[in-house]
């Protein structure tokens, strides 16, 4: 290990990779009807960090408000963060659907849950700028 290199928790180590991803992810339920209380938002954390721990990453971060919820995601470079998107949706719609029947069916209907659209953003380290400058003055070979 270089010298110049700091210990970092959030820096994981494969075979070939050292990386360090985050998303920031929000969801919106069907018709960004309002479906979510406090019981439920707190199931819903549960189940999509057992997703997470499926893929090898981490749910760093959940809450969310009646129409919405936002996660912040660590995960391994080998997943593709759409497919972690769609089993968090799935296997939270199901289980919630499953879990809280009644009090769903007041603000949703028909097969789904979630909507089909999500935003997916990525975080952490430094800004871009400074990522820029960085690179710019490498020492390049003459």
């Amino acid at each position: 290990m270089s010298p110049r290199w700091e210990p970092d928790a959030d820096v994981r180590r494969g075979r070939s990779v050292v990386y360090n991803l985050h998303a920031h992810l929000v969801f919106t339920p069907k018709y960004r009807r309002g479906p979510f209380n406090s019981q439920i938002l707190d199931r819903c954390e549960q189940v999509m960090a057992e997703v997470c721990g499926e893929f090898g990453a981490e749910l760093r971060e959940f809450n969310g408000e009646t129409d919405h919820v936002h996660l912040l995601v660590h995960y391994p470079p080998k997943v593709a963060l759409s497919r972690l998107v769609n089993s968090l949706k799935g296997v939270s719609a199901r289980r919630i659907r499953q879990e809280f029947p009644g009090h769903i069916r007041q603000y949703l209907w028909g097969e789904h849950f979630w909507s089909p659209s999500y935003f997916a953003g990525s975080c952490g380290g430094a800004p871009l700028s400074i990522v820029a400058e960085y690179i710019e003055n490498q020492k390049r070979p003459r």
